[in-house]
């Protein structure tokens, strides 16, 4: 297993940004929670509890910005893939375009909120979509 990745980085939020700003934006996350919560200031609280709170304080800027979630699940197994990448949680958060993640990114209120997240984190994944058409079909 690599390194965790928690936050981007400047690089690839750069990359992010580069990307165009107009469109509407699927992000799939997957997120491994910590079983005790990381935090700077050295509170307790467990993983899932650091991140209860940072869906309770940025719940709002998401929405007031257009955001909703698409789809959410528990996984179960990974059937495909290194056995070691298991996820607590999987969703797919829709944004009505791709500066409207930039701007929650940006908020200052969210950038407080995500402090509970980087404490409550110990893995994820969030990829950046363009939405594509539901049907029966793959691909």
């Amino acid at each position: 297993m690599g390194e965790p990745q928690i936050n981007p980085d400047r690089a690839r939020f750069g990359l992010f940004k580069d990307l165009p700003r107009d469109r509407p934006v699927h992000m799939l996350n997957l997120v491994r929670l910590r079983a005790e919560a990381a935090y700077d200031d050295g509170r307790k609280a467990s993983g899932a509890e650091a991140y209860a709170a940072y869906g309770r304080e940025s719940g709002p800027i998401f929405r007031r910005l257009g955001g909703t979630i698409l789809w959410s699940g528990k996984p179960e197994l990974m059937l495909i893939g290194p056995m070691d990448e298991a996820w607590d949680l999987a969703f797919v958060a829709v944004y009505p375009t791709g500066q409207a993640f930039i701007d929650m990114i940006r908020d200052a209120d969210y950038q407080r909120a995500a402090q509970h997240r980087t404490a409550a984190v110990a893995d994820s994944r969030l990829i950046r979509m363009t939405p594509g058409e539901a049907g029966a079909g793959f691909g």
